[in-house]
């Protein structure tokens, strides 16, 4: 059985597996220079040869156990033909919304679009490398999505306050998201992905009266849908300010915790898998800080089903060394 299935199938906890997210990414010298090559982001994404070796590059050199595969939550919008951008030093901006034009595009066209991600996973899926590993497929959440959609750039702390003026134009859009992001997630299943993670990273945003209506519901009919198709799927809805909540209502596989939870609190209270919680500054710190920080969450969840990640992910400043360390010390533990 691959590593991380130990976990969200079988619930053990003899050991933690180690997978972290953004993996393959820019404190990586041999991303950059890809990157360097290829500025055009989108571009990178659509390009199954370079997308899968970028993939692979940090478990050539890691001992990591799942590849996550390179590719963006924005290919939704883009699959739908929204334009996406991702602009240095500033993040994402999306073109205009149009409603009438997504409603005209159908899976053919969409998968289509997007197919260099999936002829990516295959090849990712297949490599020897990840024989006894696992290989990660991911959505953006719907909320995330929708967000980006309508606002056409990350909203860095807070909503528009006019965000929900049209709820019309809201409700239809969520339907069309949904829709596809079951399209998009049956197509990483079966190109060779056997995990699924949902990125909430806007779930913190919202008050408590929107949850069920804007992450609740349409998570839960996502969650219900990856499951249907034999898969395990872990949620990661980021700043959420009532984990227990979400993982009743929702019933993932696994939770992932940012970093500002205290996981004395969730090992208390959370039955399920847990993944993810150091803060990814830590590897900026010494080995020392390191190894007692990274202890710390090992020793906490040692009796818990528990998978080693980040409470975000790798930043671009983090050396290739300290990953390693951080990666031994789980090994080792």
């Amino acid at each position: 059985m691959k590593a991380l299935h130990r976990i969200l199938i079988n619930k053990e906890t003899s050991f933690n597996p180690i997978w972290i997210m953004r993996q393959a990414g820019r404190y990586l010298p041999e991303f950059r220079k890809i990157r360097r090559e290829n500025p055009n982001f989108i571009n990178l994404c659509l390009n199954k040869e370079l997308s899968s070796e970028i993939t692979l590059q940090p478990l050539r050199r890691f001992d990591l156990d799942a590849a996550i595969i390179f590719s963006d939550i924005l290919m939704l919008p883009y699959g739908l033909g929204q334009k996406v951008e991702l602009i240095k030093n500033f993040g994402p901006k999306l073109g205009e919304l149009n409603l009438n034009d997504i409603n005209k595009i159908d899976e053919i066209d969409f998968v289509q679009k997007i197919d260099p991600v999936y002829k990516a996973i295959k090849k990712v899926s297949s490599d020897p490398i990840l024989k006894n590993k696992n290989t990660i497929g991911f959505v953006g959440a719907p909320w995330t999505l929708l967000v980006y959609m309508i606002n056409k750039h990350s909203p860095k702390k807070e909503l528009k306050t006019d965000f929900f003026k049209d709820e019309l134009h809201i409700k239809r859009t969520l339907l069309i998201i949904e829709k596809f992001l079951k399209v998009h997630i049956k197509n990483q299943i079966d190109s060779g992905a056997n995990v699924i993670q949902i990125f909430d990273s806007w779930a913190g945003l919202l008050e408590e009266r929107h949850l069920p209506k804007y992450i609740y519901t349409p998570t839960v009919n996502l969650v219900n849908y990856v499951k249907s198709l034999k898969t395990p799927v872990i949620c990661f809805p980021r700043e959420i300010k009532n984990y227990k909540e979400f993982c009743e209502i929702i019933k993932p596989d696994a939770i992932s915790i940012d970093y500002n939870i205290d996981p004395k609190e969730i090992v208390k209270t959370i039955k399920i898998p847990v993944q993810g919680g150091l803060d990814p500054k830590i590897l900026l710190t010494d080995k020392d800080t390191l190894k007692k920080e990274a202890s710390k969450y090992l020793n906490i969840f040692k009796d818990h089903p528990y998978i080693f990640n980040l409470g975000h992910g790798v930043l671009p400043e983090t050396d290739p060394n300290m990953f390693e360390y951080l990666v031994k010390t789980v090994k080792d533990y």
